[in-house]
């Protein structure tokens, strides 16, 4: 069975990741695989070049004496690893989850995943790191790598969660968003909540043919779908509806250009993942 996997990494958003899997575990029934993965950073320290800088014998002094420190980092970090893997369990545990599984790794946090996601429904991940309190502009460094990686869907949770109740569709008419269209009319996630279908840019008709397909597929999924669309910068317009609307979840395709594209002239995506202050799910 398809499992719902979420990224734990001991920051302040792994409550508000905990608790955004509780609730989609509530909603869909699907288990849970909390991961918590050590960089390579974490266990061990690189040493400069001591090549000619120090005599034979305390080369190998100092490099025995790293070799240790190292062994002692390593298993301090896997003890830390397992106590947060542990509290996130107790935390979802706490909100009526009975299917939870724990996995520590080591390495490059994409790499874990690509050998995770074959069996993930969907991924859950916080918008930033345990740096977040000192770069609040910025992403979290391994969120845009993992998006841009990952073939499954991905929830990109709020510092805090809420109730879900309203849900807004960044339409674009492309084949993610209509995706994710898709996905939610065939789901469970998202029964009971209202659905708003938006577009930015300029009417015509090739648009409008669009929305209202999504909006039927919506509908003959027994969604109440209200749809609009409005001229502007997509960034400025959805994040106005969000705040005006009381949308509590916000979804659209993810990086429709190119990595190179993006570095020039920035990518929606990553703008509105960094602004917007309710989660975010995402489709590629």
């Amino acid at each position: 069975m398809p499992a719902l996997v979420a990224l734990i990494d001991g920051s302040i958003y792994s409550q508000s990741v905990c608790d955004h899997t509780a609730w989609v575990a509530q909603k869909t029934g699907y288990p849970v695989t909390l991961m918590h993965v050590l960089g390579r950073r974490d266990v061990s320290t690189a040493p400069a070049d001591l090549s000619g800088a120090i005599n034979a014998d305390a080369r190998e002094n100092l490099l025995a004496e790293l070799a240790s420190h190292d062994e002692e980092r390593a298993r301090l970090a896997q003890k830390r690893g397992r106590l947060i893997l542990e509290e996130a369990r107790a935390r979802i545990g706490g909100q009526g989850i009975d299917e939870i599984a724990t996995r520590l790794r080591n390495g490059d946090l994409v790499e874990a995943l690509q050998e995770t996601e074959s069996d993930a429904a969907l991924v859950i991940i916080g918008k930033r790191g345990e740096a977040a309190d000192f770069a609040k502009m910025h992403l979290g460094s391994n969120l845009e790598r993992v998006v841009r990686a990952c073939t499954r869907p991905i929830l990109v949770a709020s510092r805090a969660f809420r109730p879900q109740n309203r849900f807004l569709i960044a339409f674009d008419g492309g084949d993610s968003v209509m995706k994710a269209v898709r996905h939610i009319a065939a789901g469970k996630l998202f029964t009971g909540m209202e659905c708003r279908l938006l577009t930015v840019g300029q009417p015509s008709a090739t648009v409008r043919e669009r929305l209202e397909t999504a909006q039927s597929v919506l509908r003959d999924a027994g969604f109440t779908v209200s749809t609009e669309i409005r001229e502007g910068q997509p960034e400025s317009v959805i994040i106005k509806a969000i705040e005006a609307e009381k949308i509590d979840l916000l979804v659209m395709g993810a990086y429709g250009h190119s990595r190179i594209r993006s570095l020039i002239i920035g990518s929606t995506t990553s703008e509105m993942v960094r602004s917007c202050l309710v989660p975010v799910m995402l489709f590629r």
